[in-house]
């Protein structure tokens, strides 16, 4: 099993269509279940190591998502599949093919010897159909996968109607059971569906702030203009907030969406377009507010005027990140550091001078890139466990450092082929990539314990933000150019600001 936490977080069959699914069809392993079909065509093409599915023709894998009388897919090669089809077929590509192997199924159950097993046949269908709009529910804003959906419940209602009919003992309940269960699955896909489209609205309205590229240009800013330290300066408390920022923003990306990251590479490498481009714009967004919160640090440093307030101003962002270390927080964490790093803070060699710079080495030694981040992997590990025993939601945050999360989903899919010499799926490397995001997903679903302040957090993210440009001159004018080549770099950008005025 490659998820060791499968039974929590996957989508949970239904109190009342157990009694219908049967034991064997809980979505839990069951003796047996791997071996789906074991006489039926295509099945020859699966090949299992140590009962673990490894590869398949990708019609095999089609065939092995869907339930037939006697068999119903683990939970976690649902989730896998659903999952990874998309790099070789569209979702609607694959639901169409699942609702024409469903309806060869129920073809053949009809003109067989085992018509009293439609109705456990049709339960386990809509079961499928609901695990995959629960799980994958953006799916369905496709048009073509909506109409398809819509095609298999109202074959799947109609094969029900018909055994009604047929069996008129039958209770009334039971008559409609299926039909109730569609109805169910579809209203809460709606709701989901709605649910996003109007938090991308909201997104669209609440973009990040444009870099702020004239304000420093003409003058320091006022001595009274309001910075961090005025708004917060307990770097918990500050270290909280961004934490609540953090996961407020991670729950908005979907399982999907990181394997547009796949996708994406594949259609760069083949010239064609397999993914929506427009899906990573949750992905994006995220990035960029990495970006914008080392950029609100660096700013935060530069525009100070003082040297002894832009000590201050620098050891309490050190804390502030040793906070969010210790939190569990290591995406603010990697964001504060690059903001120090950046060239603009970095050259302020008198300002660094008066700073206790011992527990900003302990970071930088936690996210020394040598040895693939070996350091920081360690400590990531140290955190997931934290949280896999947790007691309490506080010990159960982990945010990892979103940009090297995306580098190892892009490596691991870079050094490992999607198919292997016999023309197989490599199953074996999609089963790693969906564990990598499953636990993502999960670190994501984490509710926040702090409590929110609104005041700190609208300083986050309505602050002004000064563009390298900026940055650098408020440098400059701060302590002044020491080399050649600093000294041509800010008389570049003096003629640059006499040409603007």
């Amino acid at each position: 099993m490659p998820f060791s936490s499968s039974q929590e977080t996957m989508p949970q069959t239904s109190v009342i269509f157990s009694s219908i699914l049967g034991p064997s069809c809980s979505g839990q392993v069951q003796p047996g279940m791997g071996e789906r079909g074991s006489g039926a065509g295509g099945s020859g093409d699966l090949v299992f190591q140590e009962g673990r599915l490894i590869s398949g023709s990708l019609e095999a894998l089609m065939e092995h998502l869907v339930p037939t009388v006697d068999y119903y897919p683990d939970r976690t090669y649902i989730f896998t599949f659903l999952l990874s089809s998309r790099v070789f077929i569209p979702p609607h590509d694959l639901l169409a093919r699942v609702g024409q192997i469903c309806l060869e199924q129920r073809q053949q159950l009809e003109t067989g010897s085992e018509k009293a097993k439609l109705k456990s046949f049709s339960a386990k269908i809509v079961q499928l159909l609901k695990e995959w709009t629960e799980a994958f529910p953006y799916d369905f804003q496709d048009e073509k996968a909506m109409a398809e959906l819509k095609a298999i419940t109202h074959r799947v209602t109609q094969c029900d109607e018909v055994r009604s009919s047929l069996d008129p003992g039958r209770a009334p309940w039971e008559n409609g059971t299926v039909k109730k269960a569609i109805a169910q699955m579809t209203q809460s896909l709606l709701l989901s569906l709605a649910a996003r489209s109007q938090l991308q609205e909201l997104r669209e309205k609440l973009r990040s702030p444009a870099m702020d590229k004239g304000s420093v240009l003409k003058a320091k800013p006022p001595a009274t203009q309001k910075d961090i330290l005025g708004v917060c300066c307990d770097p918990l408390v500050l270290a909280q907030q961004l934490t609540h920022i953090e996961l407020e923003r991670v729950n908005s990306i979907h399982p999907e969406d990181l394997m547009q990251i796949v996708s994406h590479m594949d259609s760069r490498d083949k010239h064609r377009c397999r993914g929506d481009l427009t899906k990573t714009y949750s992905l994006e967004a995220y990035d960029n507010w990495f970006n914008c919160l080392s950029m609100l640090v660096a700013t935060e440093v530069c525009r100070v005027v003082k040297k002894k307030h832009r000590t201050r101003m620098l050891e309490f962002f050190i804390d502030v990140a040793r906070e969010c270390f210790n939190i569990g927080n290591f995406n603010s964490m990697m964001a504060i550091i690059s903001g120090m790093n950046l060239s603009p803070v970095a050259r302020l060699k008198k300002t660094w001078s008066k700073v206790k710079t011992a527990k900003f080495d302990v970071l930088e030694h936690h996210m020394d890139p040598s040895s693939n981040f070996c350091n920081y992997r360690t400590a990531l590990q140290g955190a997931t466990q934290r949280s896999q025993m947790a007691n309490s939601s506080r010990e159960k945050i982990v945010i990892p450092v979103f940009n090297l999360f995306v580098k190892d989903i892009y490596f691991l899919h870079k050094i490992h082929t999607n198919h292997l010499p016999n023309g197989h799926v490599n199953f074996k490397k999609f089963w790693e990539i969906s564990r990598q995001i499953h636990e993502f997903m999960t670190w994501t679903q984490v509710e926040c314990p702090f409590e929110k302040d609104k005041k700190i957090q609208n300083y986050l993210l309505t602050a002004p933000i000064y563009s390298e440009e900026a940055l650098f001159i408020a440098s400059f004018e701060s302590e002044g150019p020491e080399n050649h080549m600093e000294k041509d770099s800010w008389k570049t950008l003096r003629t640059t600001l006499l040409n603007r005025a």
